[in-house]
């Protein structure tokens, strides 16, 4: 079983996109839960959400404490909060960031991380920093768990018609503006 982690704020979508996800994964053949993790429950107060999959029913649904990857919208998070906090060996972190993937403070756990700047990517398709559906694009070509056009799917029965053009070009942009490091070797640029 794969566990993910996202982090996030209120408003920014994380429980959302981690519902898009699971529907995405579902839709190729896996199990899948997503769980929330709501908090202080008010606007831009730090939140997570959980996701879970695997190729057979999952029984459990409770909290994730040792994530194999985490997924976080609001780069300020990285400072205020312990986001690598209980990551297993070789995990992976997809980043909000303006920065190219670094792992001078991430740590020894994290053996892949991608950066994309979700935000910049974010107000010119919304006028607005809404980053859920740019990350879930993101992941898709960092980590290759789910494919783009399972995600393009799930978005264009999800979203309102009037909103489903800008969530398809957010998740086309996450998945090729992404940067993706690995310990070993940069396996893709930003284009």
């Amino acid at each position: 079983m794969k566990e993910i982690r996202f982090h996030g704020r209120g408003g920014q979508g994380a429980v959302m996109a981690s519902e898009l996800l699971v529907q995405a994964l579902v839709r190729e053949g896996n199990y899948g839960q997503s769980i929330p993790a709501y908090g202080f429950e008010r606007r831009g107060a730090p939140l997570q959400a959980f996701v879970k999959l695997d190729h057979k029913p999952i029984r459990e649904r409770v909290q994730v404490y040792r994530p194999d990857g985490i997924i976080v919208l609001d780069e300020s998070l990285l400072a205020q909060i312990p986001v690598y906090e209980g990551l297993k060996h070789d995990s992976f972190a997809v980043l909000n960031s303006r920065k190219q993937p670094n792992f001078e403070s991430a740590p020894q756990e994290l053996q892949l991380m991608a950066t994309v700047d979700a935000n910049r990517i974010a107000l010119e398709i919304f006028k607005a920093p809404i980053t859920n559906t740019i990350l879930l694009g993101a992941f898709s070509a960092a980590t290759g768990l789910v494919g783009l056009d399972s995600l393009k799917e799930v978005v264009t029965e999800f979203f309102p018609k009037k909103i489903v053009d800008q969530n398809l070009q957010a998740v086309e942009r996450g998945f090729k503006e992404v940067s993706v490091k690995s310990r070993q070797q940069v396996f893709r640029k930003a284009e």
